[in-house]
C-alpha cells in the first residue's frame, strides 16, 4: 500500500474541525472554554465523561481512558486503517493527497469502495422505481398513502426483476465483482453463478448516522418471490445490523434537540411517522432492539437529566409482546425514561396514518404507557387472577418487575398499583416486592480476589498509570494541576518570564513533577503544533493518560480570550507566588539561625536573597495585574 506524505497526513488533520468528525456520531455539548462533551461511543456510560478539544483536535474520554486526534477516532469508531481514515477526510475536504512514489494514488480504500458501490446502487434503484416494470412497487407504495416525493424523501427504489441489471450497470462503472460481492449487493450459487441479490423488490437505502448509505432492505412485491417478506443487506464490512437503526440520519438531529425517540417496526413505520410529523422515529434493520441500538441512541440523545424519553412501538400480536420483552430486559441501560405505545385495533403507524390521518399518529406516541406497567399488565395477562393460586403466582412473578425501578421513588406508587391489579392487600404486596429487592442485591465483591498493587496478571511487577483521578485532592495539588492543565492548552499565553517561574517552582504532586519535567525538556517546542505529542512522548507510558487529561481538561474561564488569558496568569502567578513563601520561609528559618557576627557575609547573602523575593513577588503580581 502507498504511503501518504507526512506533509499531507499534517495538512488534512489541520483543516479538519474534529468536533465536526465526532459530532456525526456523539452529541456533543459545552464544557467549558474550547471543550465539548458527550457520551463515550468506546464505553457504556450513563454520564458524559467524553471531551473534545476543537482547538488542539484530540478527543479524549474521563472514563474508559480512550484518546488521540480525529485519525485515531475515525480508526476506532468505523474500524478502519490509518490510510483509510486519511484519505476518508481528504476526500471530505476535497485534498487531493500526494504519495510517497510522487504519484497520485486513487480512493482504494476497501471500505470507501464498499460505500461507493452501494450509493452507485441506491441511484440505480431510485432510477429504476420510475420503469414501467417498477408499477408493482408503485402501486405498493400509493396503497400505503406514499406519493413520489415521499419516495423520494426516503431515498426508496426498485430492483429490477432481472438476474443481473445492477451487477451490469456496477461493473460498468468501474466495480469489481468481488467489490459486489463484499458489499453484499451480488450473491452466488451452489454452482458458483453470481446474481443480484435484490431483484422485483422495493428498496430502501439503510444509511449510518453520518447519511452513509451501508446496506438495503428490500420488501417482496411479486407471487412467484418465494424469498422472505424483507430481504436485507448481509452483514459486510460498512454494514452491521445490530449497529444501524433506519431514519436515524434523519431523526437525529430531532432526536437529540427532544431527547426522546420512538422505535417502530418497519421502514413503512419510519416513513408514516415522520411524514405525520413524528420526526424522531427510528426502526431497526432486521433484527432485534438490542445494546448496541441503544448505545447509540444514548451518545445521540445525551440527556443527564432523566428527562429523555423511549417510546417503542410493538404489535400487540404475539411477537410485538417478546419484542417488548426483550426491550425490558435492557431497559435499566437506558438514563431515559422507556414506554410502549400500541394503537387502538393493533395498527401500525402506517396503517394508522392511512386510516385515521396524521394526528392519530402523534397523539399514538403523545400517550404512551410507561413500560414497567406494560410489562407488569403482560406478565398479570397470563395468570389467572380469580384464583388464590393464579394471584400468588403473579405476584412471584411481577414483585421483581416492581423491585427492579430504577427511580426509587416509583416503586411504592407501582407497590399500590399492583396491589390494586390483583387484587391484595398492600402490606403482602409491599413485603413481596421487598423481598425481591434483597434476592436482587449483589454480594460486595471480595477484595481477597483481586491481586495485589502493581503485581500483574502473571505475578510480574506491573507499572500502575496515573490518572488525574489518581490525584490527592488537596488544595496544594489541586493548584499544581490547574496550572500544568492551563500551560499544556494555553502555552503561550504565559510571558516568558512568568513560564521560567512555573517551571522552576517546587512541585509537592511526584506525578506532576513528572510531568512538569517534561515541559521542561520539551520547552524548544514550546507552542508549536508538535508540542503537546512531543511532550506525551517524553513522559513514562504510565504517566501518558495523566498528560492527555491535563492537556483536555476543562478550563473554569469565560469564553473570550481576555478571560483565558487572565486565568492562565492568574493560576500560574498563584502557583509562583506560593512557591515564593516557601522559599521565603526557609530564607527567613535559615537567616534566623545564621550568627550575623560569625557569619556576616551568610547572612549578608540570605538579606539580599529575601529582597530578592519580595521584589520578585511585586513583578509578578504587576504582571498578572
Amino acid at each position: 500500500m502507498a504511503r501518504i506524505r507526512k506533509s499531507d497526513i499534517e495538512e488534512v488533520r489541520a483543516r479538519t474541525n474534529i468536533e465536526d468528525i465526532v459530532g456525526e456520531h456523539v452529541t456533543l455539548k459545552s464544557a467549558g472554554v474550547g471543550s465539548k462533551k458527550g457520551l463515550c461511543p468506546f464505553h457504556d456510560e450513563r454520564t458524559p465523561s467524553f471531551h473534545v478539544r476543537p482547538q488542539l483536535g484530540f478527543y479524549h474520554c474521563f472514563g474508559c481512558g480512550e484518546s488521540g486526534d480525529v485519525y485515531t477516532f475515525l480508526q476506532k469508531i468505523d474500524h478502519v486503517t490509518f490510510v483509510e481514515a486519511v484519505e476518508r477526510l481528504a476526500g471530505k475536504l476535497g485534498y487531493q493527497l500526494q504519495y510517497e512514489d510522487g504519484g497520485e494514488a486513487p480512493d482504494h480504500s476497501k471500505r470507501v469502495r464498499l460505500l461507493q458501490a452501494n450509493e452507485a446502487a441506491e441511484r440505480f434503484f431510485q432510477a429504476r422505481l420510475g420503469d414501467p416494470d417498477a408499477q408493482p412497487g408503485r402501486d405498493f407504495l400509493g396503497a400505503r398513502g406514499f406519493d413520489p416525493a415521499a419516495a423520494q424523501r426516503f431515498g426508496v427504489g426498485y430492483a429490477p426483476q432481472s438476474w443481473d441489471a445492477l451487477t451490469k450497470h456496477l461493473r460498468g462503472q468501474g466495480f469489481t465483482m468481488q467489490e459486489l460481492q463484499d458489499a453484499g449487493l451480488v450473491s452466488t450459487n451452489d454452482r458458483g453463478s453470481s446474481y443480484d441479490r435484490f431483484r422485483g423488490r422495493l428498496v430502501w437505502p439503510i444509511r449510518d448516522t453520518t447519511g452513509k448509505t451501508v446496506g438495503f432492505g428490500a420488501r417482496r412485491l411479486l407471487d412467484d418471490d418465494k424469498g422472505p417478506k424483507y430481504l436485507n443487506t448481509p452483514e459486510t464490512e460498512v454494514y452491521r445490523k445490530a449497529q444501524v437503526l433506519y431514519g436515524l440520519d434523519i431523526a437525529k438531529r430531532d432526536i437529540g434537540r427532544s431527547h426522546e425517540v420512538v422505535v417502530v417496526e418497519g421502514y413503512t413505520d419510519v416513513m408514516a411517522a415522520h411524514l405525520a410529523g413524528v420526526t424522531t422515529a427510528v426502526a431497526t434493520c432486521g433484527t432485534a432492539f438490542g445494546v448496541e441500538h441503544i448505545k447509540i441512541l444514548r451518545r445521540i440523545m445525551d440527556d443527564e437529566s432523566n428527562r429523555g424519553r423511549v417510546i417503542f412501538n410493538f404489535d400487540p400480536d404475539e411477537a410485538g409482546r417478546k419484542a417488548a420483552m426483550r426491550a425490558f430486559a435492557e431497559e435499566n441501560r437506558f438514563v431515559a425514561q422507556t414506554f410502549v405505545a400500541v394503537a387502538p385495533e393493533g395498527l401500525d403507524p402506517c396503517d394508522l396514518r392511512l386510516q385515521r390521518g396524521d394526528q392519530a399518529v402523534q397523539q399514538l406516541v403523545e400517550h404512551p404507557v410507561p413500560m414497567y406497567e406494560f410489562v407488569i399488565r403482560e406478565q398479570l395477562r397470563k395468570h389467572e387472577l380469580r384464583t388464590a393460586e393464579g394471584r400468588v403466582a403473579a405476584l412471584r412473578e411481577t414483585a421483581p418487575i416492581v423491585a427492579g425501578i430504577r427511580d426509587r421513588a416509583l416503586r411504592p406508587e407501582y407497590a399500590r398499583q399492583l396491589s390494586g391489579w390483583l387484587g391484595m392487600d398492600m402490606t403482602t404486596v409491599r413485603q413481596a416486592v421487598e423481598s425481591a429487592a434483597r434476592t436482587a442485591a449483589a454480594p460486595p465483591p471480595d477484595p481477597y480476589d483481586a491481586p495485589g498493587p502493581g503485581i500483574g496478571p502473571s505475578g510480574e511487577y506491573a507499572i500502575p498509570t496515573v490518572r488525574l483521578r489518581d490525584l490527592p485532592n488537596d488544595p496544594v495539588t489541586r493548584l499544581e494541576r490547574d496550572t500544568l492543565a492551563a500551560l499544556l492548552q494555553y502555552p503561550r499565553m504565559l510571558a516568558d518570564a512568568q513560564l521560567d517561574a512555573v517551571l522552576t517552582a517546587n512541585f509537592t504532586d511526584a506525578s506532576l513533577m513528572t510531568v512538569r519535567d517534561a515541559i521542561i525538556v520539551t520547552r524548544p517546542q514550546l507552542g508549536t503544533a508538535n508540542w503537546l505529542p512531543a511532550v506525551q512522548e517524553e513522559v513514562p507510558s504510565s504517566f501518558l493518560p495523566l498528560v492527555t487529561e491535563l492537556s483536555m481538561a476543562p478550563i473554569p474561564a469565560g469564553g473570550e480570550q481576555e478571560q483565558i488569558a487572565a486565568y492562565v496568569r492568574s493560576v500560574a502567578a498563584a502557583l509562583v507566588e506560593r512557591d515564593l513563601l516557601r522559599r521565603k520561609s526557609e530564607l527567613l528559618g535559615e537567616l534566623q539561625r545564621t550568627d550575623i557576627e560569625a557569619e556576616p557575609m551568610r547572612h549578608r547573602e540570605l538579606s539580599e536573597q529575601l529582597v530578592a523575593l519580595e521584589r520578585r513577588k511585586r513583578e509578578l503580581r504587576e504582571l498578572v495585574g
